[in-house]
């Protein structure tokens, strides 16, 4: 994860970069994938930390499907937002994020829908 993250320079290479890494990580779930903690991307993003918590969100997600130890650095609040972070702007779209997102979002004050790391 910290290899396939530390080239990020925008949004969009951020989104490009995570469905990279979920791809790889598909084809071989690996504790050494996610273990060494990627560096900052806020300083470069400017995105109040919604990148760095969602690669811990992400990180944890995938050691617990997949069953396997959880990094320490994706652990704890070091990697969490402040205020929430919705994946949808309507009333309705964010009661149903609250309700469907996944714990390991949750814990970090980001609400996206439960199928939100799924690769076609």
């Amino acid at each position: 994860m910290s290899e396939a993250f530390s080239d990020v320079r925008s949004e969009e290479d951020f989104g490009y970069g995570l469905r990279d890494f979920l791809d790889r990580f598909r084809e071989r779930p690996d504790l050494s994938l996610i273990e060494e903690e990627p560096a900052l991307l806020e300083p470069s993003l400017r995105d109040g930390g919604h990148a760095d918590a969602f690669l811990a969100a992400t990180a944890a997600w995938l050691a617990n499907k997949h069953r396997l130890r959880v990094p320490d650095w994706a652990k704890g609040s070091s990697r969490a937002l402040e205020e929430p972070r919705f994946a949808a702007r309507s009333h309705n779209l964010r009661m149903v994020l609250l309700q469907e997102s996944p714990a390991e979002f949750r814990l970090r004050n980001l609400f996206v829908s439960a199928n939100a790391l799924t690769r076609a």
